[in-house]
């Protein structure tokens, strides 16, 4: 698939993450399992926003207009020293995008810098709605905020001592609620997922693999009425068309990149990374077409349920046997 980037530049370029492994996310019969892969210890960490682009309009909206619903932290949880790690890390990473000098944290490509422990924002050269919005924040989350800005995946804590999330800054989630997440356990926060009993069996031993030292990824993909990055379910309002005529031009292929990074003291950086397309778009190659097919054909009652696509199912397979009949 294409990046999002390409989309920016209204390109028809085939869009798939950069390094989306189709043959392992697209998978039929279809099954809710973690898919971890190990990740190697040279692979980018993270993205860099740039200005302009689709992720950094996306945050600074919902940060401008609803930083609270995304912005989490568990009672009595300490974020900063993990997050000054992770703040070396990408300086380490991404010297061009990204600098930490003393307390100051530095998001070269925007223009902006915040003080870490006084949450003091500074311009150089940034647009101004990016300390419009850093000053909306607490001073306390300006840092973070920065940090979220500065790279287009939502971020994370995972502590795989309890096999919780005590801290999300996450603006572009995929239908849940970070407030209903912070602090639960594994198994609560997955709770609510259709066909689950593979996840959880695997729950508290995969928390604490991914916290440990070697990096992980994996992907995540659905079908969606919903064309934007930001689907919190109380900010986006979707349906599929009542013609069936009408769903697969409605449709829009919605993935994530999962990454996992460990910081140290039990705790992992969980990076998700989520990319938007048209269905035509996303799907213009016929195998990758037929792939999605037998995968979407193969989904449980609950799981397309649990998707929202119970109601769209034979539509999207007709479009999509049809595009996968066609000749390369």
């Amino acid at each position: 698939m294409a990046s999002a980037d390409s989309l920016d530049k209204g390109t028809s370029v085939p869009f798939f993450h950069r390094g989306f492994d189709v043959e392992a996310a697209v998978q039929a019969p279809f099954r809710m399992q973690p898919g971890l892969r190990r990740r190697a210890a040279d692979a980018p960490l993270l993205t860099p926003c740039r200005p302009g682009g689709r992720h950094l309009q996306a945050k600074l909206a919902v940060l401008g207009s609803a930083w609270a619903a995304c912005l989490q932290q568990q009672p009595g949880f300490d974020a900063l020293p993990a997050l000054r790690r992770l703040a070396a890390a990408l300086a380490q990473a991404h010297p061009a995008a990204w600098r930490v000098q003393g307390g100051t944290w530095q998001a070269l490509q925007l223009g902006w810098s915040v003080d870490s422990t006084s949450g003091m924002p500074h311009p150089s050269g940034g647009p101004a709605a990016i300390g419009e919005v850093l000053q909306t924040l607490p001073p306390a989350w300006r840092a973070a905020g920065l940090l979220a800005l500065a790279f287009e995946e939502d971020l994370a804590l995972l502590d795989g001592r309890s096999a919780t999330l005590p801290w999300l800054a996450v603006a572009l989630p995929s239908h849940w609620r970070p407030a209903d997440k912070i602090g639960r356990h594994f198994a609560e926060v997955h709770a609510p997922v259709a066909d689950n009993t593979l996840l959880l069996a695997a729950g508290a031993h995969l928390m604490r693999l991914v916290s440990d030292v070697d990096r992980w990824e994996r992907f995540v993909w659905t079908l969606t009425p919903h064309a934007g990055l930001d689907a919190h379910p109380d900010r986006c309002v979707s349906a599929w068309p009542a013609d069936p005529s009408a769903v697969a031009d409605a449709a829009h292929w919605r993935s994530e990149h999962q990454t996992f990074f460990p910081l140290g003291d039990g705790l992992a950086l969980f990076g998700i990374h989520v990319a938007t397309a048209p269905m035509s778009q996303a799907l213009a190659a016929p195998v990758h077409a037929r792939q999605v097919h037998a995968a979407l054909a193969s989904m449980s009652t609950a799981v397309l349920t649990y998707r929202g696509m119970a109601q769209a199912q034979p539509a999207l397979l007709h479009w999509l046997q049809q595009r996968g009949a066609a000749c390369t």
